[in-house]
């Protein structure tokens, strides 16, 4: 490693190494990125610069632990989402694209069908507390309720909530528990939804490094979709939206349980940019 100089060096010497070790290479650039403290027009305009030998050995490890397949968010500390930046750790799941289009829809939604501008939004299973905190930065006047059975996720949704500015009620407790007592016009999830023989065909960085209790669900994965879908009736005002994010092939089934539960509600599959079911929403006139 000594031997390269250059920025441009490590960088082109990295992203080889992770290609030739079955890594996506553009992880070389993130992980650079965070080493000299540079975003990415920062890292363009320093190609030429020379990288300490302190750089080059720190920035070195944990290309090395990414080859492992360890996540480079969990390298980094930091995802970003929806523009904002995220602190992530193995208490919690890595936030996906996938969920910005969660929150895009749902606001959409709340534009067409809330009146009123105070409305009471519910996250459950907040995790990194993605949804909660997006919900509230982009809706201020929102009062958001923020649950999670892992106390570790809730803490560091405390700290993303408190960096980012977002006054979010967090509640420890297990699906609908901690938000049984008052109703909500909004209730929003990203639960665990892979079923359990899934795991093998996972990718190690998931299977190894995230959470099993953010991932994983019984019944085929729909164990918990079931669970709030027969709880959500009691808990929803008129008008009333309901958004969860499920696995591509979970849409239909999880259509036909919100359908039990609301027959007269609107209620439909949303596909995300990979054209892959990914959202059912229902809005409860």
């Amino acid at each position: 490693m000594t031997k390269l100089k250059y920025v441009y060096e490590a960088l082109k010497r990295a992203s080889s190494y992770l290609e030739e070790n079955g890594r996506e290479e553009g992880a070389a650039r993130v992980l650079l990125q965070h080493e000299l403290g540079l975003s990415y027009s920062g890292l363009m305009a320093s190609m030429r610069d020379e990288i300490t030998e302190a750089q080059l050995e720190s920035f070195w490890a944990n290309i090395e632990l990414h080859t492992k397949g360890i996540p480079v968010q969990h390298l980094t500390g930091t995802e970003e989402f929806y523009g904002r930046q995220f602190r992530v750790n193995a208490d919690v799941l890595i936030p996906r694209p996938e969920t910005e289009e969660l929150i895009e829809e749902t606001l959409q939604l709340i534009e067409r069908h809330m009146l009123k501008k105070e409305i009471a939004i519910a996250d459950i299973g907040t995790g990194s507390g993605v949804i909660a905190i997006t919900m509230k930065c982009e809706l201020p006047q929102a009062q958001v309720t923020a649950t999670d059975i892992s106390e570790p996720a809730l803490q560091t949704a405390m700290q993303n909530a408190e960096e980012l500015n977002a006054e979010i009620d967090f509640r420890l407790g297990d699906v609908t528990k901690p938000i049984e007592n008052q109703k909500w016009d909004v209730i929003l999830s990203n639960p665990p939804y892979i079923a359990y023989a899934e795991a093998p065909g996972l990718s190690d960085s998931v299977r190894d490094f995230e959470p099993h209790h953010a991932l994983f669900a019984d019944n085929e994965g729909l164990a918990l979709y079931e669970k709030m879908a027969k709880q959500f009736p009691k808990l929803l005002n008129k008008p009333g939206i309901i958004g969860f994010e499920i696995g591509y092939q979970q849409g239909a089934a999880v259509e036909k349980m919100l359908k039990r539960a609301f027959p007269t509600a609107l209620i439909y599959c949303k596909k995300d940019i990979n054209k892959n079911d990914r959202m059912v929403f229902a809005v409860i006139e």
